[in-house]
């Protein structure tokens, strides 16, 4: 959920000191009329954060589309009234917010079509390599698109990076895991490996997740292959390159999970915008 202060902040970003333009040519005070509508396909995201701006700036917001349900080209998703300058006030805000959060929604739901089309069971989720600032904005945009969350934070799940492991040589995973279960011992455990060896030790150690970092899909089909007879075999997580253009191959290949932060990198969705007098 996100909290009035953010609001406020997002509101406060664009319009620091009033609304110059508006305020000079004297029309603030006249009724007014907004209208968002999906100029193309798109999965919108973002529009009960961008009803709520309308409101915080002095104005009144009507839903008519929902986060998640696709809409098609021309498709009404939001109406606003009020004064001029309460919705000259959330506009640009409220649009920037729904153009770009309905991109990352319609890529999330691009790759997680993809993913169902081989296996409905296998989940995309998505990474926490957000904008610094923009995470639960993105987040809700992940979920809009039928997407899951990787990591809210490093607070949440345990994943052993190489990094980590830097600093302690001498330590395998075996030795890895057991640290790890005696310090946290009702948290799950996960490690990234970069090779189909280190994914078989990485079993053989009892990790539950196996996150296998820039495999080839048929490097993951052998690390399948090679889960296949383990009574208890870990979740096998592919990150790395992800898209709809190879989620099925992935997803075919023995991948139980699909992470990735390329809906991130998503083009803004357009969102056409009529705005004047009631």
């Amino acid at each position: 959920m996100i909290g009035l202060a953010t609001i406020e902040r997002l509101l406060a970003e664009d319009v620091p000191s009033g609304d110059l333009t508006t305020t000079a040519l004297g029309i603030g005070d006249r009724p007014a009329r907004m209208a968002f509508r999906a100029r193309d396909a798109m999965v919108p995201a973002g529009l009960d954060i961008a009803a709520r701006l309308v409101a915080a700036a002095g104005g009144t917001a009507e839903l008519h589309g929902r986060d998640g349900a696709p809409a098609a080209p021309g498709d009404l998703l939001l109406t606003a009234s009020g004064s001029a300058g309460a919705l000259h006030r959330a506009w640009k805000s409220a649009q920037t917010l729904v153009e770009i959060a309905s991109g990352i929604a319609s890529a999330t739901a691009a790759v997680a079509q993809a993913a169902a089309a081989v296996d409905p069971k296998v989940r995309v989720a998505c990474t926490r390599k957000t904008v610094p600032g923009a995470r639960r904005l993105s987040q809700l945009a992940v979920r809009a698109g039928g997407g899951i969350l990787h990591r809210h934070g490093l607070s949440e799940t345990i994943l052993v990076f190489a990094e980590h492991r830097a600093f302690l040589p001498d330590l395998d995973l075996a030795g890895l895991a057991a640290r790890l279960r005696a310090a946290e011992p009702e948290k799950t455990i996960a490690v990234e490996v970069h090779d189909v060896d280190a994914a078989i030790a990485a079993a053989a150690a009892g990790f539950d997740t196996v996150q296998l970092e820039k495999f080839a899909p048929e490097a993951v089909a052998a690390v399948a292959a090679a889960y296949a007879g383990l009574a208890r075999a870990p979740l096998i997580a592919a990150t790395g390159g992800i898209s709809p253009d190879n989620a099925a191959a992935y997803v075919a290949a023995g991948a139980g999970l699909l992470v990735t932060s390329w809906p991130y990198t998503a083009r803004p969705r357009d969102v056409a915008v009529t705005l004047g007098p009631a």
